[in-house]
Protein backbone atom coordinates (compact mmCIF):
# COMPACT_ATOMS: atom_id res chain seq x y z
CA UNK A 1 0.00 0.00 0.00
CA UNK A 2 1.16 4.15 -1.07
CA UNK A 3 0.58 6.82 1.57
CA UNK A 4 0.51 10.22 0.80
CA UNK A 5 0.06 12.54 3.72
CA UNK A 6 -0.98 16.15 3.49
CA UNK A 7 -2.42 18.93 5.70
CA UNK A 8 0.74 20.39 7.31
CA UNK A 9 1.78 23.80 7.89
CA UNK A 10 2.23 26.53 10.33
CA UNK A 11 -0.12 28.08 13.09
CA UNK A 12 -0.19 29.83 16.20
CA UNK A 13 -0.33 27.91 19.47
CA UNK A 14 -3.92 27.44 20.20
CA UNK A 15 -4.67 26.95 16.21
CA UNK A 16 -6.26 23.75 14.34
CA UNK A 17 -4.75 21.54 11.71
CA UNK A 18 -5.96 18.58 9.61
CA UNK A 19 -3.93 16.09 8.72
CA UNK A 20 -5.03 13.43 5.82
CA UNK A 21 -3.42 10.58 4.57
CA UNK A 22 -5.13 8.89 1.54
CA UNK A 23 -4.14 4.96 0.95
CA UNK A 24 -4.11 3.40 -2.34
CA UNK A 25 -3.82 -0.40 -2.36
CA UNK A 26 -2.58 -2.49 -5.56
CA UNK A 27 -3.41 -6.12 -4.03
CA UNK A 28 -6.91 -7.29 -3.23
CA UNK A 29 -6.69 -6.59 0.11
CA UNK A 30 -9.35 -3.92 1.49
CA UNK A 31 -8.10 -0.44 3.05
CA UNK A 32 -10.51 -1.54 5.98
CA UNK A 33 -8.39 -4.27 6.42
CA UNK A 34 -5.40 -1.87 7.66
CA UNK A 35 -4.62 -0.34 11.20
CA UNK A 36 -3.84 3.08 10.25
CA UNK A 37 -1.39 5.27 12.69
CA UNK A 38 0.01 8.99 12.94
CA UNK A 39 3.58 9.16 14.18
CA UNK A 40 5.57 12.26 14.73
CA UNK A 41 9.44 13.08 14.86
CA UNK A 42 10.25 16.24 16.32
CA UNK A 43 14.09 17.32 15.24
CA UNK A 44 17.16 15.71 17.49
CA UNK A 45 14.11 13.43 19.18
CA UNK A 46 12.87 9.55 18.41
CA UNK A 47 9.65 8.69 15.79
CA UNK A 48 6.34 8.72 18.27
CA UNK A 49 3.28 7.49 18.70
CA UNK A 50 0.39 9.82 18.02
CA UNK A 51 -2.81 7.68 17.27
CA UNK A 52 -4.38 4.76 15.92
CA UNK A 53 -7.27 3.61 14.37
CA UNK A 54 -8.34 -0.14 14.45
CA UNK A 55 -10.33 -1.91 11.75
CA UNK A 56 -13.03 -1.56 13.53
CA UNK A 57 -12.41 1.92 14.01
CA UNK A 58 -11.76 2.02 17.41
CA UNK A 59 -9.72 5.30 18.00
CA UNK A 60 -6.20 5.02 20.17
CA UNK A 61 -4.10 8.12 21.66
CA UNK A 62 -0.94 9.11 23.00
CA UNK A 63 -1.42 11.00 26.57
CA UNK A 64 -0.02 14.05 24.82
CA UNK A 65 -2.64 14.23 22.39
CA UNK A 66 -5.65 12.81 24.02
CA UNK A 67 -8.79 15.66 24.00
CA UNK A 68 -6.77 17.57 21.45
CA UNK A 69 -6.89 15.43 18.76
CA UNK A 70 -9.74 12.66 17.08
CA UNK A 71 -8.33 10.40 14.29
CA UNK A 72 -11.03 9.40 12.06
CA UNK A 73 -11.54 7.03 8.81
CA UNK A 74 -13.52 6.96 5.74
CA UNK A 75 -13.36 3.33 4.28
CA UNK A 76 -14.82 4.69 1.45
CA UNK A 77 -12.24 6.78 0.17
CA UNK A 78 -8.96 4.79 1.53
CA UNK A 79 -8.18 8.00 3.85
CA UNK A 80 -7.76 8.78 7.41
CA UNK A 81 -8.10 11.97 8.74
CA UNK A 82 -6.17 13.57 11.98
CA UNK A 83 -7.93 16.55 13.53
CA UNK A 84 -5.72 18.83 15.39
CA UNK A 85 -6.82 21.23 18.00
CA UNK A 86 -5.28 23.34 20.63
CA UNK A 87 -1.58 22.80 19.12
CA UNK A 88 1.33 23.85 21.39
CA UNK A 89 4.65 24.49 19.96
CA UNK A 90 5.21 20.92 21.46
CA UNK A 91 3.40 19.59 18.73
CA UNK A 92 6.01 20.75 16.21
CA UNK A 93 7.47 17.81 14.17
CA UNK A 94 6.93 15.71 10.83
CA UNK A 95 3.68 13.74 11.07
CA UNK A 96 3.98 10.42 9.35
CA UNK A 97 0.85 8.01 8.74
CA UNK A 98 1.54 4.25 8.83
CA UNK A 99 -0.41 1.27 8.05
CA UNK A 100 -0.43 -2.96 8.98
CA UNK A 101 -2.64 -5.55 8.30
CA UNK A 102 -0.93 -7.64 11.32
CA UNK A 103 -0.29 -5.72 13.55
CA UNK A 104 -2.21 -6.32 16.62
CA UNK A 105 -3.53 -3.93 19.72
CA UNK A 106 -0.64 -4.03 22.04
CA UNK A 107 1.50 -3.09 19.48
CA UNK A 108 0.39 0.20 17.92
CA UNK A 109 2.41 2.67 19.54
CA UNK A 110 5.69 0.25 18.15
CA UNK A 111 6.75 2.51 14.81
CA UNK A 112 8.89 -0.76 13.71
CA UNK A 113 5.36 -2.66 13.96
CA UNK A 114 4.42 -1.08 10.55
CA UNK A 115 4.99 -1.63 7.26
CA UNK A 116 3.73 0.67 5.09
CA UNK A 117 4.90 4.62 5.56
CA UNK A 118 4.26 7.84 4.33
CA UNK A 119 6.31 10.08 3.23
CA UNK A 120 5.43 13.09 6.12
CA UNK A 121 4.01 16.54 6.63
CA UNK A 122 5.91 19.17 8.80
CA UNK A 123 3.47 20.54 11.21
CA UNK A 124 5.05 24.06 12.67
CA UNK A 125 3.09 25.70 15.90
CA UNK A 126 4.30 28.96 16.34
CA UNK A 127 4.77 30.63 20.06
Amino acid sequence: VQLQASGGGLVQTGGSLRLSCAASTASTVSFRRYVMSWFRQAPGKEREFVSAIGRDSRPHYADSVKGRFTISRDNAKNTVILQMNSLKPDDTAVYYCAADQQIIVSSYFMAHAYSYWGQGTLVTVSS
